[in-house]
């Protein structure tokens, strides 16, 4: 029989933070996939573990999911861990996850810290609805993009920086979303943890006099629906009905639905919709 993956969240910071069942399955699999094991070694050490580790990162993780996925076909056992927190989440592992679910093996999570859902506790923003970006893309236009988009989100938006990259990151945030309420956290879980509510200016005012220290994650303010609507509204109102029709029925709309979504776009009735197409045909 094949053998099991097992997602295993490690500490973000604090080894204590480490749950029984990940330290009882770390010390009985066949094998440890890790991230960096020059780093991990650190935690097995701690918990005086002593299963075998191999590298799995991401300039290896597609010809080396392989090979682990050939290993768990044998009935070998392999628990993944990535350097902090959980694994596949803005990490490699979602490859060797998708490669075991396409040859049929089993894959259960064993949950435990995350670093996006620590910040997002602390930060004081709301947190029902929020938006993971993680790091945003090195590639300028691929950011800009991203950035762009990021601009229109009424969720809590939630991204990690390292903190060389910090001071340029808050400014294009500034440049492309204004000035917003936000809340940076830096050393998660560690003795100078950090969770800062500021705004984007206040963050950068900050540091022009302080070298920013740690791992960094930055929660944003989205968004106030009522914004977005009236922004909306404006854009509708510089349309003519026929052109705001046009453009739900670009979406896959009937004719009939998209008449009736532009009725309450526009705080008109149907049959005012109707009459004005009837007198531009």
């Amino acid at each position: 029989m094949a053998g099991t993956l097992y997602i295993c969240a490690t500490p973000i910071g604090n080894l204590e933070d480490i749950t029984i069942r990940v330290l009882d399955t770390l010390k009985r699999v066949d094998l440890i996939a890790a991230e960096d094991t020059r780093h991990s070694i650190k935690l097995l050490n701690h918990y005086e573990i002593h299963t075998p580790m191999t590298s799995y990162h991401e300039y290896n993780k597609v010809d080396k999911a392989r090979a682990l996925v050939a290993q768990l076909l044998e009935g070998r056992e392999i628990a993944l861990i990535t350097d902090a927190g959980t694994p596949a989440i803005s990490d490699p592992g979602e490859e060797l996850v998708r490669q075991c679910y396409e040859a049929g093996i089993k894959v259960t999570s064993l949950p435990g810290p995350s670093a996006c859902v620590t910040a997002l506790t602390l930060s004081g923003l709301p947190a029902r609805r929020f938006c993971f970006e993680a790091f945003l893309p090195a590639e300028k236009k691929e950011r800009q993009r991203v950035l762009e988009e990021l601009k229109r989100e009424t969720r809590t938006i939630i991204l990690y920086e390292a903190p060389h990259h910090l001071v340029r990151t808050l400014e294009e945030l500034r440049e492309t979303l204004g000035d917003r309420r936000m809340t940076l956290c830096r050393e998660l879980t560690k003795k100078y943890e950090e969770a800062w509510q500021t705004t984007l200016d206040g963050a950068l005012a900050r540091f022009e006099t302080e070298e920013p220290r740690g791992e960094c994650v930055i929660l944003l303010e989205g968004r106030s629906i009522e914004e977005c609507r009236k922004e909306q509204a404006e854009a509708w109102r510089g349309m003519t009905i026929e052109e705001h029709v046009a453009v739900y029925e670009a979406q896959g709309l009937p004719r009939k639905e998209a008449m009736r979504q532009t009725a309450r776009d526009r705080g008109l009735s149907r049959r005012e919709v109707y009459q004005e197409l009837s007198r531009s045909d």
